[in-house]
């Protein structure tokens, strides 16, 4: 290549190929969006004391994945896939939260599944994706032992994400339901909500970034820091209004800061992991 081109080129390395793959495949789901903002101030104030008081930050990220996880637990019904003319609902909540990695030089997204995540505690789930995000330079696949996955021909990447989108031992190790943490690059106080192309998700959450806003609260002017979040429902199973009866329940949650330090839900201890066909549904 000359100096005089004008320009440069680079491989669309297999990794770029699969990103290519999976947003073309969620662009064939028949998707329903809800843009919300969520008061995050109680658990902004925990995270910050902790920090002052021990040194440790504390992951606004795995937070948000330890509430959604057990709202989901608490609708069941959004924990599912559809099959021809089956729903498979999930017993275990399994979440597949997006991490940046750098692989071969490259930085790209790799899907990652935190399963049964209901159960888990804050801390168990934050020390996850850590690990996870600290892994460089193995190869596509290697968050979930399927490293394979690099000698599919690209040419089939579409066809695999299709299928896997509807194979249960990928749905229980992935889940149905999935994270993206984009709002860790946003500046603080610009609300940004992004709209994720999702690749066979029913239930999809892209994070935003914060913002201040005014509120009144105990009859006092204040500024509330609020959280910026985009969630993507799979039309085909979830309805508008079971989408905003957990929205609401989820809400509720992740502004309690309740769950920062609390212990596994006893309440799903001990269920066994497993499916449920419901054999009559027909979307």
């Amino acid at each position: 290549m000359t100096k005089t081109t004008g320009y440069r080129t680079s491989p669309f390395s297999t990794n770029r190929r699969m990103v290519s793959a999976s947003a073309a495949v969620g662009r064939s789901q028949n998707n329903i969006q809800a843009l919300t903002e969520v008061d995050i101030t109680e658990p902004l104030r925990i995270i910050n004391e902790h920090k002052q008081k021990t040194g440790e930050r504390l992951s606004l990220t795995a937070y948000i994945v330890t509430c959604l996880a057990r709202a989901i637990a608490k609708h069941p019904h959004l924990n599912a896939i559809r099959k021809g003319s089956r729903l498979i609902l999930l017993d275990e909540v399994s979440i597949g939260v997006v991490v940046e990695r750098e692989i071969d030089g490259e930085i790209v997204p790799e899907n990652m599944g935190v399963q049964a995540a209901q159960r888990k505690t804050y801390q168990q789930i934050c020390d996850q994706i850590r690990e996870a995000q600290e892994q460089q330079g193995e190869d596509m696949g290697a968050l979930s032992d399927i490293t394979w996955v690099r000698f599919i021909p690209s040419f089939l990447f579409r066809l695999f994400i299709r299928l896997a989108s509807k194979n249960l031992w990928m749905i229980k190790r992935f889940g149905a339901v999935g994270v993206t943490a984009v709002g860790m690059f946003c500046p603080r106080n610009q609300a940004t909500w992004m709209i994720p192309l999702v690749g066979g998700a029913t239930v999809a959450l892209a994070i935003g970034g914060i913002v201040d806003r005014p509120c009144i609260k105990d009859g006092q002017l204040e500024l509330r820091s609020h959280l910026c979040l985009t969630f993507t429902f799979n039309h085909d199973i979830v309805d508008g209004a079971p989408a905003a009866r957990f929205l609401t329940h989820f809400s509720e949650l992740l502004s309690s800061g309740e769950l920062l330090f609390a212990e596994t839900d006893t309440a799903t201890e001990g269920k066994r992991p497993g499916v449920r066909i419901d054999p009559g549904s027909t979307q």
